[in-house]
């Protein structure tokens, strides 16, 4: 990998993302409702070849808009695996700061709330750790919506607060869940542990695992503050191989009914009024910024 800082790079799926310095940006809003929420697999293989006709060789931290699209990062992490010669022998980390495990049931193809399962069993990724969540995703309520693979092969950890996941020891899963009394004691840990146990790192972040006061997202969010984020991130100094944001907010309503039917049962507000979004956005582009210079003092090079 070159020594030069990699520029940021933007899957411009829904227009979200404010303008980066020195940024490459892919439009690709054609394709918002083919993709947005979730897919099939067949027309994400198709998103995905559209993807890849336009990446640039090499790319900083990539930017994909609302959290409805962080089903993206599993396109990306297998680009970085492959871009970079990772295998078994050679394997990938994977860090994801996120409010939800993103490891839920969805048999009819892939969305941004089951794609962990798919980057965990990659025999070229080593482990996830899914941190920041206090999502009740993973509590009893919901245990049989987790995909357990991961979890029972060892390649899946979940990092939570204010979650009850003593099921998870009836199922003698429970090496696969860390419990904390709060998020800054959560990521104290697994920034001292990422700090010790060094290797190769994709980092990919939701921004809906950040209180609402930190910034406004359009999915329930968590309790991270800002310096809980840096802390990890400055941990992974000289590991970081490949980085994604999601998060974002943008205005959409599904033309698809089975998209409107799911994103209302899960509570997610993606018809914002333009006033309300103009403010958010205002405070989203900020928290962009400032992470996409954080991670990119941490990328290996």
């Amino acid at each position: 990998m070159s020594t030069t800082r990699l520029q940021p790079l933007v899957l411009n799926v829904d227009g979200s993302v404010g303008p980066l310095d020195d940024e490459t940006r892919l439009h690709l809003t054609d394709w918002q409702e083919a993709v947005r929420f979730g897919c099939t697999t067949r027309r994400y293989a198709a998103f995905r070849k559209a993807v890849e006709a336009q990446l640039p060789a090499e790319y900083g931290t990539a930017l994909m808009g609302s959290g409805d699209f962080h089903h993206l990062s599993w396109l990306l992490m297998e680009r970085c695996i492959a871009s970079q010669g990772f295998s078994a022998g050679n394997p990938m980390r994977v860090v994801v700061l996120d409010n939800h495990p993103d490891n839920m049931l969805f048999p009819w193809g892939v969305h941004c709330g089951s794609w962990v399962r798919r980057v965990a069993m990659h025999p070229a990724v080593s482990h996830v750790h899914v941190a920041g969540i206090t999502s009740q995703d993973i509590g009893a309520g919901h245990a049989w919506e987790n995909y357990l693979a991961p979890l029972r092969a060892g390649k899946l950890t979940y990092w939570s607060c204010g979650v009850n996941t003593d099921w998870a020891a009836r199922k003698k899963l429970d090496k696969g869940f860390r419990n904390f009394s709060s998020v800054t004691e959560l990521s104290h840990a697994l920034a001292q542990l990422l700090s010790k146990n060094q290797q190769p790192t994709y980092l990919s972040i939701d921004k809906d695992v950040f209180a609402p006061d930190v910034v406004r997202t359009n999915w329930d969010q968590g309790q991270m503050r800002e310096e809980d984020s840096t802390a990890i991130i400055d941990a992974l100094q000289g590991q970081i191989v490949g980085s994604d944001i999601t998060g974002d907010v943008s205005s959409w309503r599904y033309a698809t009914w089975w998209k409107r039917w799911l994103s209302a049962s899960d509570g997610q507000d993606t018809e914002i009024n333009a006033h309300e979004l103009a403010a958010s956005q205002v405070g989203q582009h900020a928290i962009n910024e400032r992470l996409v210079e954080r991670i990119a003092r941490c990328h290996m090079v």
